[in-house]
């Protein structure tokens, strides 16, 4: 199933996407997008009846997409593609990296990327979400990390490299601006993404291929990411773990290329849509 968030009357809604190209809207007391404290299961559940009763439809090509999912944290995973490792000219890590996003840089799939105001070196990232769906805590191995999974969403962590690597301090300066983090436009379930090790990303500014890769190329899966992450912190439903990005970010690039406003950024995965959000100042 492939969850939105759908605006509607001036309302945001949520909505499961149907094969005609349609949004079924689902029962307002789920919410407008899957967030802390929601069920996958009750989400599951709506989402059938809604597509097999009689619930209002809207066609997805003439309604705005906002984020489909209100995460209550943000779980990045670091360098963990090897060539985007090698490129950045970092040291390869033995064990994750992990840095925190806020909840509120997240934006839709089609909504503006804002250029914080003295930056030099704003730079994209397509990336992998893996959406948590029940409460993990201290998970035992490997194995059954994919159980605690309610999806997955398109994600583009985008980062100020300035900010985050020559200012001094921890990563959070340049990874937080407003608008750093557009999701969607769906959240998929697991069920329709088999295998999270088998999807091809890329990335796409002003019509020029920069990035195009399969997740089979990360350094630690997603198995072991969630089991890992779970040993510091719990994970809860809502929450968004973003595993990485592969080679070909904008300070790779030679010369260095960054976004400036009047851009246009395409993310997209196979089986999880596509992203195109303008580029302008802050």
């Amino acid at each position: 199933m492939k969850f939105v968030s759908v605006v509607v009357d001036g309302r945001r809604r949520s909505g499961v996407l149907d094969g005609d190209g349609s949004v079924a809207l689902m029962v307002e007391g789920l919410g407008a997008a899957f967030g802390a404290g929601a069920s996958i299961e009750d989400w599951t559940v709506a989402g059938r009846a809604a597509l097999a009763g009689g619930a209002e439809r809207v066609p997805a090509d003439q309604v705005r997409l906002g984020a489909p999912v209100q995460p209550g944290k943000i779980v990045c995973v670091g360098a963990n593609y090897a060539e985007h490792v090698r490129e950045s000219g970092a040291p390869m890590p033995t064990e994750p990296i992990l840095f925190l996003k806020t909840p509120d840089t997240v934006v839709g799939p089609t909504d503006e990327i804002l250029v914080p105001r003295g930056s030099e070196h704003t730079d994209w990232e397509v990336e992998l979400g893996v959406v948590i769906g029940r409460q993990a805590a201290y998970l035992p191995d490997d194995a059954r990390s994919l159980e605690y999974v309610a999806g997955y969403v398109l994600a583009n962590d985008l980062s100020e490299r300035h900010f985050q690597l020559e200012r001094g301090g921890t990563w959070d300066k340049g990874k937080n601006c407003p608008t750093f983090c557009p999701l969607g436009p769906y959240l998929v379930t697991s069920d329709e993404v088999p295998d999270p090790q088998d999807v091809r990303i890329g990335l796409d500014v002003n019509g020029t291929a920069y990035q195009d890769a399969s997740t089979a190329d990360m350094i630690f899966d997603v198995e072991l990411a969630i089991r890992y992450i779970s040993q510091y912190m719990t994970l809860y439903p809502g929450d968004v773990v973003l595993t990485g990005t592969p080679v070909g970010v904008g300070m790779g690039q030679s010369p260095p290329r960054y976004l400036a406003a009047g851009d246009s950024v395409r993310v997209w995965g196979e089986g999880l849509g596509e992203q195109l959000n303008p580029v302008a100042g802050a």
